[in-house]
């Protein structure tokens, strides 16, 4: 054997054995960035993720705020519709019987042509508890547990008797009523609901 064929075979065998080393190193190496891709891909993948849940917490947060500033909002409107848009009453003053000179009357028997007429225009009954009749210097009449049934109306006297269905009685010994002097009535929360004025202008009647 010649040394050329020799020397021909030593670099053969060498480079064989360097084309296996390349090949062995190529599917490391893609391996290799395989793994760095996965490793990048998993990072964006959680930043996402924890990007995605930030925003949904702001959301949650903002819907939360507009939730509460929905129940501000709709509480504010309903104090203020309450105020200023209190609904009509059917109750209502209807006419008024002052008597004068009794003064002197001890029994309070005169005092029964004395009243003042409370009315219900409305279809359905009311129930007066609580509600309140007063004059200008502030004597008082509160009602019993009285239902006033709609379409019909109380007299409220002033003297003493058995109340009925269609007379009450305050029981006082003295004259409420003056010739000059103001009815007015009030539900059970304080809130006027009628009012009739007579004496030196003539009557005057103003609802609500």
């Amino acid at each position: 054997m010649s040394a050329s064929l020799t020397t021909r075979r030593a670099l053969a065998t060498v480079l064989a054995a360097g084309a296996l080393i390349g090949a062995a190193a190529m599917p490391a190496a893609a391996d290799g960035h395989g793994r760095d891709n996965g490793r990048n891909h998993g990072r964006d993948h959680v930043r996402d993720h924890d990007h995605g849940r930030d925003n949904g917490r702001d959301n949650g947060r903002d819907q939360g705020r507009g939730r509460d500033h929905g129940r501000d909002h709709g509480r504010d409107n309903g104090r203020d519709n309450g105020r200023d848009h209190r609904a009509p009453s059917s109750i209502a003053i209807g006419e008024v019987q002052n008597e004068d000179g009794m003064r002197g009357d001890r029994f309070g028997r005169a005092l029964n042509r004395e009243w003042v007429e409370v009315k219900n225009t409305g279809r359905h009954a009311v129930n007066l508890r609580g509600y309140t009749l007063t004059d200008e210097q502030g004597n008082r009449y509160r009602f019993p547990d009285f239902r006033l049934d709609g379409r019909s109306s109380v007299k409220v006297h002033t003297g003493q008797g058995r109340n009925t269905r269609h007379d009450l009685y305050q029981d006082r010994r003295r004259q409420v009523w003056d010739d000059s002097d103001t009815a007015t009535l009030r539900d059970d929360r304080g809130n006027i609901i009628d009012t009739e004025s007579w004496g030196r202008r003539g009557h005057h009647h103003r609802n609500g």
